[in-house]
């Protein structure tokens, strides 16, 4: 049976982990950014740390200090075992924290406002205006099962778990997803922000010094998350100009059909470059319309405030501003264009007198498996029966 070490040797060992610890943090990327939001970020860690040290310090050494001093071998402490309150002491103890969390929640105020990821930049460092001149440039961002899409819509390019940008040059993001909610975070650059389906969700941010730096996906998002990395390139504008004549002399065009094979599933995806995008593919992606023949959300939405679709709606786009006007006169040549779509050109003409088309009162709808309403239900126009009425299921 091996022979245990001596105590001072397991002291020892234990005493070497906080200054491993502390070695290790020497470079923290958090801490040591190349970026000036996320170097803001930085300080305001410190600068909060150091005010909650404030308290934290003082109250555990007086833990000690009264362990010690008030032991039950020193006769010479004082000792009141009827002593219960001390105004001064009282006062002491909660302005000090009142005082921090003052500080804490000022600087915190304003911080959110000058870090909010939707704000423009206006400098790249400190002392460091941005000129009035000067465009961001622009980053399409698609986080995929489980890889990530930039888009660069000013230089005509795609690529695939990779990206780069100026150093000294404003970044706006605009970032989505294709599924499910993720988490876009490139630690040297700025703090992480959420990607959405069918949402954009923009950031600006920049870069103030070169090098190569680790993004990742800081959201869980199914079996691929972990290989959800990237690298993202901080390079002088020569360095990115030709990063992006690498980019067009891989060819390859990512157009919509590219892209449906592009967001299926799948691990450990290798850098992949397309010499040219499909115009509007972000756009798509965003209001979930890549596929061919597929309707656009805008357009959805569009079409719902205009009174919706079928000859039910178009009761209600006729006559929501009079007989003689139509919703939507300022489209296609002054017709309503919901009744466009879904009347027969006499039916929509402006002026034109409804027929025996009736509001619509539709019930509550139920599904299968819930409790059916008892009363009868609302009786529906024989002109609009055959759209509204519901089909049996299957």
């Amino acid at each position: 049976m091996p022979r245990p070490r001596p105590l001072s040797a397991r002291l020892r060992a234990l005493l070497t982990l906080p200054a491993f610890a502390l070695l290790c943090g020497c470079d923290m990327v958090v801490l040591n950014p190349a970026g000036d939001v996320a170097r803001q970020q930085g300080d305001l860690v410190i600068v909060s740390t150091l005010l909650m040290l404030l308290i934290i310090v003082p109250v555990m050494a007086l833990v000690v200090l009264f362990a010690w001093r008030y032991r039950e071998s020193n006769k010479e402490a004082t000792y009141s075992p009827d002593w219960d309150h001390s105004t001064s002491l009282e006062l002491v103890i909660w302005s000090a924290p009142l005082l921090i969390i003052i500080c804490l929640g000022a600087i915190t105020w304003v911080s959110t406002h000058l870090l909010d990821p939707y704000r423009p930049l206006s400098r790249t460092g400190p002392n460091q205006p941005i000129a009035a001149n000067v465009k961001p440039l622009e980053v399409q961002v698609v986080a995929l099962d489980w890889k990530w899409l930039f888009i660069y819509p000013e230089q005509g390019i795609a690529t695939v778990n990779e990206m780069a940008a100026p150093v000294g040059r404003p970044i706006r993001f605009r970032i989505s997803a294709s599924s499910v909610m993720n988490s876009f975070y490139i630690p040297a650059l700025a703090g992480q922000i959420y990607a959405m389906p069918a949402m954009e969700t923009p950031m600006n941010a920049v870069f103030d010094k070169t090098g190569v730096f680790q993004g990742l996906s800081a959201n869980y998002s199914g079996h691929g998350f972990s290989k959800m990395r990237f690298k993202a390139h901080s390079m002088d504008q020569a360095g990115f100009d030709a990063w992006v004549a690498e980019a067009k002399k891989a060819g390859g065009n990512l157009d919509r059909t590219g892209y449906l094979q592009l967001e299926r599933p799948s691990e450990g995806e290798p850098v992949r470059r397309f010499a040219g995008v499909e115009t509007g593919l972000f756009d798509r992606v965003v209001n979930m319309c890549v596929q061919p023949g597929k309707m656009c959300m805008h357009q959805m939405m569009m079409l719902d405030a205009e009174g919706g679709t079928g000859k039910a709606g178009l009761h209600n786009v006729r006559h929501t501003e009079g007989e003689t006007s139509a919703t939507g006169t300022h489209m296609h040549g002054g017709k309503s264009f919901v009744g466009e779509i879904c009347a027969d050109q006499q039916d929509v003409a402006v002026g034109a007198k409804p027929k025996s088309v009736k509001p619509v009162k539709q019930a509550t709808l139920t599904g299968a498996g819930l409790k059916q309403p008892s009363a009868k239900p609302t009786p529906i126009a024989p002109s609009v029966a055959s759209e509204t009425r519901p089909r049996p299921l299957s």
